[in-house]
Formats: structure tokens, sequence, C-alpha cells
């Protein structure tokens, strides 16, 4: 287990739910005392080193490994050649695929990069130096660099994404008022600051795994699928995370190889993903294209969406970035139709990044609407505000809570909208430009199952135990926050158990269902666990409370008292004393009553008892409305973010500091997305150019203004049990289209394809 250590402070009211308690692990961050996954120490460790294609497609037809092998403290090389006794595992969802072997190192090349091969040595060095000497021969063949290649072809049609209410066609056509108009965005990768990587160790049958993972008990599962193994014999170890986004869900080809290299050597391995080689051993955002057309009456009504999407991802697996998503559902239509498209390429497949799905779809949708406003002549706000979904119309279900109006008027007054000259080109100081820009986002209520396990201990600490992670974003913090208000304690009197797959089940760290699934599974079995205790306080014969004649007790500023002050209050640790006990265990879980073992495996291991944003009454989603304002160079094309302010729909906030660093992150990342980010493809050989967080550019300090974040929210106890929303993926929802429309009021042009450069602009 993870032990926490407690965080001291002097004020204890900001410990209970909704204070603005610090991160417990931020001094430990920052002193440098958190260990991560690839920091372990371990005796007799060996270190294995990837080889990647150099072609996009093809064969590999034979790899010399004769000179690696030579080298000095080279212990094993793994290529095609090598049988790992793999075995295909299950999807996220839990589906079994077709039987077959599983080849992570696989002769058909599908990607310029993909792995091949792999040399494990003595030390890092050693392998890296022979991996340099491993010879490969090819048998190429044709293949399609990237969605903007002529032989891409128009992809598969994604049924499941298409949706279509009205007759939008005729409708469209019928309007007085339309604009049509072509959006695109490029790939984007995570460039966490800890590169992916783990040590594997075995252990007879037992396999142990430090790994930083977003999801400790799914990707146990998956491992042990592969290895065609018990899910119980493997463990995954991963207390801290130096930053995921959404790429740390799920074991990689490089795991697989990794965990088999240990098991042939006896002894542990570890392997370290280069910075390189983070762009290719699993997805970013992919490249997406949509076309969108939008008809209206002359005051500004909307009358009919027409979207057409797509979206590139590999020729081996389907991974759509839904750009549909948000288009259905941000503001009230009576004729909709929308289409979405894959387009397989010579890439590896791509993956989830941060608001995937709505934030490619809110940049499409959220410059569309301001160009049609343009087109009417109106103000941006008004027309959103005008055309304001009363309830949602894709699935027919009312909103749970919905303050996106909310977000919009009060971001509005707290930038100061009124004050916006309408006419591009309007607004400037001296020779910089000025400009203006809105961009609402959503993301969808995603809930899960989770458990938690509570201990009171005799010394008057309470633990909470999970197998729940934390990536940065809060989790031992909020976690302790739910404990320590229900026992009435001070948060340093609870400490924390994270990020082990032996404890108790948890959902994915990640669409922004981590925070509403565990806090209710920690607050239910608190709840249990103090009432288990007050039972035995007024029962126990060695108790002080038994003689009160009271039937509940209360917890208030560290100490336990009847209501009516009937007995002297007592300290958790002198109850405890006083009926003789070491410890109170209770373990919860939020699955139905009389969930069988099985099917509680079943929720910590797979996506099979999640639940979308319209399983049940309401439709329920978190909102959010970006004002940008930009600063353009007349003469140069340089764009500047110089203030921004953002309001935010996320139910009730379980810990608003956490909380808005959280919207802040996002909101960085959008920054860099709307001006910086672009993974370049070489279209000779569907190599990534920029494969490095030098050549592909990603916001710092010098580039991010003060961020003015604005809470709206309102308790949705639909969402869940506490009454929050999801906050970690939307923030980034809506920002790139806020900037993209303010650089069109400031200029005058209009960018349809992101990364907003200056050539773009000149």
């Amino acid at each position: 287990m993870t032990m926490m250590e407690p965080r001291k402070h002097g004020d204890a009211s900001d410990g209970t739910v909704g204070g603005r308690q610090s991160r417990f692990e931020g001094s430990m961050k920052v002193t440098g005392t958190a260990t991560y996954a690839l920091e372990y120490p371990f005796e007799n460790l060996a270190y294995a080193v990837l080889i990647q294609s150099t072609i996009p497609a093809g064969r590999v037809l034979k790899v010399d490994i004769s000179d690696a092998l030579a080298m000095p403290g080279v212990l094993l090389v793994l290529t095609p050649e090598d049988d790992l006794g793999l075995k295909l595992g299950a999807d996220w969802g839990g589906n079994k695929p077709a039987e077959g072997p599983y080849y992570p190192l696989p002769r058909e090349v599908q990607f310029n990069g993909q792995s091949i091969a792999a040399v494990v040595a003595e030390s890092r060095e050693q392998a890296t130096e022979a991996a340099g000497l491993v010879r490969v021969t090819y048998e190429e063949s044709k293949y399609v660099a990237n969605l903007n290649d002529p032989n891409a072809g128009e992809g598969k049609l994604m049924d499941a994404l298409s949706s279509a209410w009205g007759d939008a066609k005729a409708a469209l056509a019928a309007s007085p008022v339309r604009i049509e108009a072509e959006y695109s965005t490029p790939r984007e990768y995570h460039v966490a600051m800890e590169p992916h990587g783990l040590t594997a160790k075995w252990d007879g049958e037992q396999l142990t795994i430090w790994e930083p993972s977003q999801w400790s008990h799914g990707m146990a599962r998956m491992y042990s699928e592969w290895f065609d193994m018990p899910y119980e014999n493997v463990r995954i170890i991963s207390p801290f995370i130096g930053g995921g986004f959404g790429s740390k869900g799920q074991p990689l080809a490089y795991g697989a190889v990794a965990v088999a290299a240990a098991r042939k050597l006896g002894r542990p391995v570890k392997l370290a993903v280069t910075r390189p080689q983070n762009f290719t051993s699993y997805g970013g955002r992919a490249g997406t294209k949509q076309k969108i057309a939008l008809g209206a009456t002359e005051d500004g009504i909307l009358q009919a969406i027409v979207h057409r999407g797509a979206s590139e991802t590999s020729v081996y697996a389907d991974w759509p970035e839904q750009t549909g998503a948000a288009t259905s559902i941000l503001y009230k239509v009576e004729n909709f139709s929308s289409q979405h498209r894959i387009v397989p390429v010579n890439s590896v497949t791509p993956g989830a990044l941060r608001g995937p799905g709505k934030n490619p779809s809110a940049y499409g949708i959220e410059c569309a609407i301001e160009e049609l406003a343009y087109k009417l002549g109106m103000d941006p706000l008004e027309l959103r505000l005008k055309n304001y979904a009363d309830h949602d119309y894709q699935s027919g279900k009312p909103w749970s809570t919905r303050q996106l109006r909310e977000a919009l008027t009060k971001g509005a007054e707290a930038f100061g909208w009124s004050r916006r000259s309408h006419a591009p080109r309007s607004m400037r100081d001296g020779k910089t430009l000025i400009g203006w820009g809105i961009g609402c986002g959503t993301f969808p209520v995603i809930r899960a199952p989770s458990e938690a396990m509570i201990r009171i201990l005799s010394s008057g600490k309470v633990e909470v135990i999970s197998g729940a992670i934390d990536m940065g974003q809060g989790t031992y913090t909020i976690l302790a926050q739910s404990a320590a208000e229900v026992f009435g304690i001070p948060v340093d009197q609870v400490e924390v158990h994270l990020g082990d797959s032996r404890l108790p089940g948890s959902a994915i760290a990640g669409g922004s269902m981590l925070a509403g699934s565990i806090m209710g599974a920690v607050h239910k079995a608190a709840v249990a666990a103090r009432d288990e205790l007050i039972g035995l306080a007024l029962s126990d014969a060695n108790s002080p409370f038994r003689d009160t004649g009271a039937n509940t007790l209360n917890f208030v500023e560290g100490r336990i008292a009847a209501p009516r002050g009937e007995a002297p209050s007592l300290t958790l640790a002198e109850l405890m004393s006083a009926l003789k006990r070491e410890e109170i265990e209770v373990r919860r879980n939020t699955l139905p009553e009389g969930a069988s073992a099985q099917e509680q495996v079943q929720a910590w291991t797979t996506m099979a008892k999640v639940q979308g944003p319209t399983m049940g009454d309401y439709s329920m989603h978190s909102w959010c409305a970006h004002f940008a304002e930009v600063r353009v160079d007349e003469d140069f094309g340089t764009v500047r973010v110089s203030r921004m302010v953002s309001a935010f729909d996320c139910g009730r906030l379980y810990n608003p500091r956490l909380v808005e660093s959280q919207w802040r992150g996002g909101i960085i990342m959008g920054i860099g997305q709307a001006l910086l980010e672009e993974g370049l493809v070489d279209m000779r050989n569907g190599r990534t150019v920029n494969n490095n967080v030098g050549d592909y550019l990603v916001p710092t300090n010098s580039d991010i203004p003060d961020l003015q974040v604005i809470s709206v929210g309102v308790p949705d106890h639909n969402a869940s049990a506490l009454g929050g929303k999801g906050v970690g993926e939307v923030g980034i929802v809506g920002v790139a289209p806020a900037i993209a429309n303010a650089v069109f009021h400031a200029t005058g042009k209009r960018i349809r394809d992101l990364p907003i450069t200056l050539e773009k602009l000149l």
C-alpha cells in the first residue's frame, strides 16, 4: 500500500468537502520524496530498449541480431521470430476477441515507428548501444501518411456516431440565412512530463508491475489475459503519475515486451520509453476534418445543422475522434443531421486525449456559430443565448442541471463583453490588433461503480483505502476531506492509500468519472463505519455512552459526544480505547445490493458497468463558456492570448482550489491547441517529424496570461451521490474556438485549420 504522509496545517475547517484544502501530495512532489513508477530500486535489474520500424508499411523479412548479441552486457534480443506465448485480451468493455495469439513485436509493419524488436542488457546504455547494431530488412508496401494523403479516401461511416432528427437538408435549403465551412485539427500528442515505461518482476506465478496507470484494476486484468494467468496473480503499483491526459489507461505493446523479457530472464526488467517513442508507442488525438452548414432565420433562430465529420484511425484498429459529439447538444435546433467517418492511415491507433470527441467537435460548431453571427450582423453572445437549448434535443430528455446560460452571462460580465466593438479590426492598441471571442464547451457525466475501505484505528487515525489513482487531480486530498467530514476530525487525522490493484476496486481516472465515483464509495463506507462505531458506543458494556439514553452520537471538531451532552465528549482515540478495539474495518461499493463477486470484478476491471449521460431520466453534462482576448501584431502576425475568463457548470465542487487548477490546466492545453500544437508527418515515409518537446510546441509560462475561472454550478445529485459533475475534461473544450473567434475579430481573417500560426495570418 501507499501511505500518504499526513499534511500539517493550522485550520481543520478547510478539510471538509467543499473546502480549499491544498493537495496532500504536493509537498512530496516538490521536495522529491514522491516515488514514481520508474524510480523504485531493484536488485539484479535488467534494462530493455525498443527498436522501431523505419518504414510506414510492409513486412519484416529479417532481423540480424548477431552484432548486438556480441556486445558486452547484452542478455536477450527479442524479434518477431520470438513467440512470446501471449494471447489476445478483451477490450475496455470486457468484450472477448476471437481466440488467437498477440504479437507485441509484429512481423507486419503498420506504421513508421512501430516497435518490432527489443534489446535487454545489464544497463540501459549497453542496451541502447546494442540496439543500434540490429539490422532489419523489410519488404515495403503502399501506405497512407495521414488524413490529407490523396490516397486516404473518404473512410468508413460510423452509424453509431451518426444522429438525425427533423429534416435538416430541407430546413437548411429553406433557411433565409446560411453559412457553410470546413474546419480541421491536426494530430495532437499527450507529451506528459513523465514518459511511459514500467518495471516488471515475476515471483513464481505472481507478477508485479510498477507502471504509471490511470486504471490499476483494468490494466491488471489486461496483462493477466495477455499472459493467460489469473487476474489476482497480477499486481499494478502506481502511487504517483506525472501526467496522463488519457494515455495511461491501458497496457501497451512495450509493456508486454518488458513482462515477457522478465519472465524469460527470471529477473526484473525495466523499460523506459524514450521521448520520441512516446509519439509512436501509443496514439494521441487523431487529425480531424468537419464540414458544418447552419441555417437560420434573419433574426438568428437556428433552423438546421448539417454536420459531416471525419477522423483518422490506424489500419489495424478503429478509434473515432467523434466530431459530432458536442454539435448535437449545445444549441436548440429542430432539424439536425450529423455523420462521422473514420479514415484508416498508417499511424499508431489514436487514443483519448483530454476532452476526446467533444474538443474538436466544439471547435467546429463554435466557430460556425460565430461565422453565422457575423453573417447576421449579430453579437455572438446574443446569438448563443437566443438559441439556448431548453432540453437535450438528441435524447429528448430534460437536463439534469444546465447552467450554461449563467456561464455565458456571468462570464461575459466578468470579462466586460459589453464593451466589445462588433466590427473586425475595430479594437486596437497602436500597431496591436485586439480581438475578443467566445467558445462554449461540454463534457458528459459518465458514471461508474467503485468501492472503498475505511479503517478506524485505535490511534484515532482514519484510513481511506482504494485502488483509485491520483495523477495530480487531487484524489488523495478529496478522499481525505470526505472521510474527515463524516468523522468530524481534522483532515490530518486521515491517511489515504491509493494506486494499487490489490486494493478495493475503482473506476478509471478518465472521462471525468473518477471523482464522482470514488467519492460516493468513500462516503458510503465512511458513513457505514461511523454507524458501526456509534452502535458499539451505545451498546458496548465498556462504553461511557451506553447508559446515556442517546440513540446517536455527534462527531464535531475532533470529538464525539451525545446530542444533549449526557456524557463527556471523547476523541476518536479515546472512544476506541474505551471500547478496547484496535480497529474497525468497513468496505462498501456503489454497485446495486447483492452484486456477486464476479460482477464486482467485472465492474472494476472493465467498462461494462459504466453509464453514459442519458442512461436514466435526465441528460447530464458539465458545461463551460470561455471568453478570450488576443493581441495580434499587425505587421508580424504573432498572436498572444492576453486575457481569459472562463465560467463553468460542474455541479458541486469537492475542493474549489483543486478544481480551479484542473480548469486552468485544461485552458492552458487549449491555448496550446489553438496556437502551437501540431503533429507534423513526412508524407514521403509517414514519419512523425517533430517527435520531441523541442519541436512539438506546447505552452510555457510566457504563453499564458492570467486565467480567471468562475463556478456557476449547482449540486446535481442525479450525476453523483455528493452532487459533483466532471471537472477534468471539460476545461479544454471550447478554448480553441474562443481564441480562433478572437483572432478573427482582431484581424478579419478566419483561420479554420489549427493551429493558428503567423504564416496563416500574413
